[in-house]
């Protein structure tokens, strides 16, 4: 990450944190509206990679505030949507570690279990998966110039890979918390919940998985083999 994301997101983490308390207002006047337009427009001037790393703050720190909505038109909501659930996910995995470090079962760290290790082994992959969804769906967006139509195939694709992850990793994060995990004192809901709404956001699993089959099956086994060989050149 570059220095001037690092500063970007460090912003983002400070505004986020006043919005938590006071609503999408202090969001609004550090700017935030403005993330994507262009400087000679009195905006930051930033790309949808800068986009992702804010909203994946979003999706841990304010994921009942309307922020990609602010930073994003209609056309992409979708995109950003697939980066509030990266980051959800995210901070899901980074408790259910931290818990488990933590907490004692039979003289050991729940940790220390093999099965509890296997679990949070499989919501570990869900969730990279997700985020190397979303990081390559911002190349694509940065490539064509933020076109949702020149993108649909990755929006697609990023789309049904979260929606699909967020079944096992809300299950295992819970299952690894036990009742804790459903407190209104715990943070664990407070990222969980907004991530069963948001898989039905914007289009659910067979929304996307039409969208995309269609658009494999028209570009046919050597069409789809070019079509993302042309995009990694």
């Amino acid at each position: 990450m570059s220095a001037a994301r690092d500063m970007l997101c460090d912003t983002a983490r400070a505004a986020f944190a006043e919005a938590a308390k006071a609503g999408i207002a202090p969001v609004d006047e550090a700017g935030f509206g403005l993330l994507l337009v262009p400087e000679e427009q009195g905006g930051f001037g930033g790309d949808w990679g800068d986009v992702n790393a804010v909203l994946q703050i979003a999706g841990v720190v304010v994921s009942d505030l309307p922020v990609a909505a602010l930073i994003v038109d209609a056309p992409l909501l979708p995109a950003a949507t697939v980066s509030l659930m990266a980051g959800a996910m995210g901070q899901a995995l980074s408790l259910s570690i931290d818990h488990v470090n933590m907490r004692q079962q039979f003289g050991r760290a729940l940790g220390k279990f093999q099965a509890v290790q296997q679990s949070l082994a499989v919501m570990a992959c869900e969730v990279r998966a997700v985020e190397a969804a979303a990081a390559a769906l911002a190349a694509r967006l940065d490539a064509v110039s933020l076109d949702p139509s020149a993108a649909d195939f990755e929006i697609a694709a990023a789309k049904l890979r979260a929606n699909r992850a967020v079944g096992v990793v809300t299950s295992i994060a819970h299952q690894v918390h036990g009742a804790i995990g459903f407190t209104e004192e715990y943070d664990l809901h407070r990222v969980t919940v907004p991530l069963m709404r948001w898989r039905g956001e914007h289009g659910n699993d067979a929304f996307w998985a039409t969208r995309l089959g269609r658009q494999v099956a028209t570009l046919g086994g050597r069409g789809l083999w070019e079509a993302m060989t042309a995009r990694s050149a």
